[in-house]
C-alpha cells in the first residue's frame, strides 16, 4: 500500500489550492481514507473523511463549508479541494487510509490504531 500527496505549495488568504492523493494496494469499497493536517506546535487535526461503502464524507467543523473531498476510484486518488483559504490552515497535510472491516467510518477514523497507512505530507502555506 502506498499513498503519495502533491499538490501543496503556497497560497494568498482567500485563495485554493487542491491537495492529490494517489493510493495503491487500496480497495476504496472496504476503507475509509481521508485528511489530516498538522501544523508547526499543534496536535494532529483530522478535517475530512470520505467513506465510499456508507457514501458519507465528514468535515471537522474548522473547515466545514470551505474544504471539499472527493475521490475517483478509477484514477485511485483522493481529492482536497481547499478554497477560501485561511492563514490558520498552514500546516503539512497527510492522507491516510483505515479499513474498517465492517465498522462505522467515524469510528476507524477517529480510532488511534484504525488507519494504518500514511502519506508522507505535503505542506501547505497561506499568507496574510
Amino acid at each position: 500500500v502506498q499513498l503519495v500527496e502533491s499538490g501543496g505549495g503556497l497560497a494568498q488568504a482567500g485563495g485554493s489550492l487542491r491537495l492529490t492523493c494517489e493510493i495503491s494496494g487500496v480497495s476504496f469499497d472496504e476503507y475509509v481514507i481521508g485528511w489530516f493536517r498538522q501544523a508547526p506546535g499543534k496536535e494532529q487535526e483530522g478535517i475530512s473523511y470520505i467513506s465510499t461503502s456508507e457514501g458519507t464524507t465528514w468535515y471537522a467543523d474548522s473547515v466545514k463549508g470551505r474544504f471539499s473531498i472527493s475521490s475517483d476510484n478509477s484514477k485511485n486518488s483522493l481529492y482536497l479541494q481547499m478554497n477560501s483559504l485561511k492563514f490558520e490552515d498552514t500546516a503539512v497535510y497527510f492522507c491516510a487510509a483505515g479499513k474498517t472491516f465492517g465498522l462505522p467510518a467515524v469510528e476507524v477514523f477517529n480510532s488511534d490504531y484504525g488507519l494504518e497507512y500514511w502519506g508522507q505530507g505535503t505542506q501547505v502555506t497561506v499568507s496574510s
